[in-house]
């Protein structure tokens, strides 16, 4: 961790102190409250490193100095005891999705100290977007936040991220194989939270979320869908998160489905994207009859059933489910998480793509692979950025990623 150094230290006595500073925070995480004597006595570190350590910790808010109880004084100096600073920040997640900004901090105990969301229009500029970003994260934990005492940033972008340090993968607007010319987010974001950034693709966060703390919790392989504005996924294979050549893992979106011939962002026809994202199903359905200006009136629709918004859910689930069913059989994954606003349709979309899955994944796998409604909600993405950051999750034991 980068507790009270600057980002750009780095040399062996950088890395030293850094080691000092996780061990003191550790054991406060772990014991609570500690005086400097207990605190020598579970660290091993001399008085004066020990002491020096603590000031830096203290310095950056890190840590607090509580005053000695009511108890009776006794001669000497009153004993005063050490304990994690909840309002100071330690990690912010950031999700920059297609019409949304999702962001969540946690404190240098590692809990999520809150999460915020704003929906905005998709061709809202870079800048305004981050703008958007700092707003909402000055609403976590009542304003309270430290921001003097962030590590770092997790950062989630729509479409492939090449590496940690890269531009985003796609401006707001554009298709997800798109790169984004419009702005250098990392060095944006710097600027703004004058922390490290680390980038990644924003389904594939929510895939290691989920596969954290969510419905996948534990699973050693599993896939991630995300049905939004956008379709894309992410995969833990044998117990580690899966980031491919490139960062080009988990565009399950842009497998093409038999009978799509929609154009879609990346410029192909026929993705599942063009038949399964949130405008896609909306548009099925106008054609179809229905009559729906947005998710929510085709959502209540579905409530009141409506068999044309049924049946524009049986046609997209069983889309899905033959897609899903393809990836299962190449992958073997034990657990499927089916999340994004779309999901929120419940069994009319559940369970078509349930009897999909079934009737085109092999034979042996039929009763292996469980499919579950995702957890997090709209906060998985920016969730997973944290989890990126604080690299306490045994999924990301392979995974390149560093500070840019």
């Amino acid at each position: 961790m980068l507790v009270g150094m600057h980002p750009h230290q780095d040399g062996p006595l950088a890395r030293l102190r850094r080691g000092h500073e996780d061990l003191v925070l550790d054991l406060l995480r772990k014991h609570g409250p500690l005086s400097r004597a207990e605190l020598g006595q579970h660290s091993g570190l001399s008085r004066t490193t020990l002491s020096d350590i603590v000031a830096g910790l203290i310095e950056t808010g890190a840590v607090v100095a509580t005053a000695p109880g009511a108890a009776p004084r006794r001669r000497g100096r009153p004993v005063e005891a050490l304990t994690l600073n909840p309002s100071a920040g330690q990690a912010i997640g950031i999700d920059f999705a297609r019409r949304a900004v999702h962001v969540s901090a946690v404190n240098v105990a590692h809990e999520v100290i809150g999460s915020a969301s704003e929906p905005h229009d998709p061709g809202l500029p870079w800048e305004e977007r981050i703008a958007l970003a700092e707003r909402l994260v000055g609403t976590l934990a009542d304003g309270a936040l430290r921001l003097d005492a962030l590590n770092a940033i997790g950062v989630g972008v729509v479409g492939p991220v090449e590496d940690a340090a890269a531009e985003p993968g796609s401006g707001p607007g554009t298709g997800p194989a798109r790169p984004c010319r419009s702005a250098d987010l990392p060095a944006l974001l710097r600027k703004r939270f004058d922390a490290p950034v680390l980038l990644d693709n924003n389904t594939r966060l929510a895939a290691l979320a989920e596969a954290t703390w969510g419905a996948a919790a534990g699973g050693q392989d599993v896939l991630y869908l995300r049905l939004s504005h956008g379709v894309g996924g992410g995969l833990v294979v044998a117990g580690a998160l899966h980031r491919g050549a490139y960062g080009l893992s988990g565009e399950f979106g842009h497998i093409a489905v038999e009978s799509g011939d929609g154009r879609c962002s990346c410029g192909a026809t026929g993705c599942l994207e063009t038949v399964a994202s949130v405008g896609a199903v909306l548009a099925a359905y106008r054609r179809a009859g229905g009559h729906a200006d947005g998710l929510a009136a085709l959502l209540g629709a579905l409530e009141a059933g409506d068999p044309v918004a049924l049946r524009t859910l049986e046609a997209a689930g069983t889309h899905i489910g033959t897609v899903l069913a393809a990836v299962c059989n190449a992958v073997g994954p034990g657990v499927i998480v089916l999340g994004g606003e779309l999901a929120a349709a419940g069994p009319p979309l559940f369970e078509p793509v349930e009897r999909a899955l079934r009737a085109h994944i092999m034979p042996i796998s039929r009763d292996r692979v469980d499919l579950r409604p995702a957890a997090l909600g709209e906060t998985g993405g920016a969730l997973g950025g944290i989890a990126l950051v604080l690299r306490e999750s045994p999924l990301l034991s392979q995974y390149p990623a560093r500070p840019g």
